[in-house]
């Protein structure tokens, strides 16, 4: 499987946080060409600001192969990853971080700042952002202009 097809299966998990009414958000980890955990966005429907698809896919990693660490995995994301994430896949040791439509506004590869990229950090992953780009912004901005309108018509 490509990137590509990894980045579809998170866009998968994206689509369920959206059908619990969560920003849509998914992930899925990969080891030696197999997913061993996916995750999506919760932080509203679990009453927790970690409850990322980062972090969802990451506690479900560590608990598939019994170790906090995950060396050798990519994560695949749909939305560029925020501080918070980043430092968690760095404390996990992911090896390579693929993500789709950028975050201008919390991005921690390259949009707002790049925690990789930083050398007095001690770990630093491979940081591939753009992959189905269009299809992972198209799937937020649409949450986003359905939510406006809703507000608008609970408002009127």
């Amino acid at each position: 499987m490509t990137d590509h097809d990894y980045m579809q299966l998170a866009l998968a998990q994206a689509a369920e946080a959206r059908a619990v009414g969560e920003v849509p958000v998914g992930a899925v980890i990969v080891k030696d060409g197999e997913v061993i955990a996916t995750g999506f966005n919760r932080p509203i429907s679990r009453h927790d600001p970690t409850h990322h698809a980062e972090i969802a896919a990451l506690r479900a990693a560590a608990t598939a192969v019994g170790n906090y660490r995950l060396p050798g995995c990519t994560l695949y994301v749909t939305l560029e990853p925020c501080v918070m994430c980043a430092g968690a896949m760095m404390h996990a040791r992911i090896a390579r971080v693929v993500f789709g439509a950028r975050d201008p506004k919390t991005g921690a590869c390259g949009s707002v700042l790049n925690l990789f990229a930083n050398t007095q950090l001690n770990h630093h992953a491979e940081v591939v952002g753009g992959v189905l780009a269009d299809e992972c912004g198209t799937m937020l901005s649409d949450f986003f202009a359905e939510r406006r309108q809703q507000s608008r018509t609970e408002h009127s």
